[in-house]
């Protein structure tokens, strides 16, 4: 293969984009709740949870967290009683939609 040749011994998929965007989006609800974000913005808990189906606070909580953690969702806590809270997405997150976007194009294109 001579100057093309590729050196796969020397390659590591930790150090790839791929990798990284996947270490942020990776399990089973947080490109769910991306994309529930993206078609609804603002959710609030109760309707993220309902949107989701089977999911259990907990898991729901610390997906939330994560995917704020990553800078891909804003939580906006509005001081009242009782509380109310929204998540929406990051201009981060909306950057990421594009990719995401592109996934339920090729699904409903594809879909057997």
């Amino acid at each position: 293969m001579g100057c093309m040749e590729r050196y796969i011994e020397y390659a590591n998929f930790a150090d790839t984009g791929f990798s990284y965007t996947m270490s942020l989006i990776s399990g089973k609800h947080k490109m769910v709740i991306l994309y529930c974000l993206m078609e609804y913005e603002p959710v609030r808990f109760n309707e993220m949870k309902r949107y989701l189906g089977n999911i259990t606070d907990k898991t729901l909580s610390s997906n939330l967290k994560e995917l704020e953690a990553d800078q891909l969702i804003v939580r906006k806590e509005y001081p009242q009683i009782p509380p109310k809270v929204e998540y929406s997405l990051s201009e981060r997150g909306k950057s990421l939609m594009k990719v995401l976007d592109q996934l339920c194009v090729w699904g409903a294109k594809n879909r057997l």
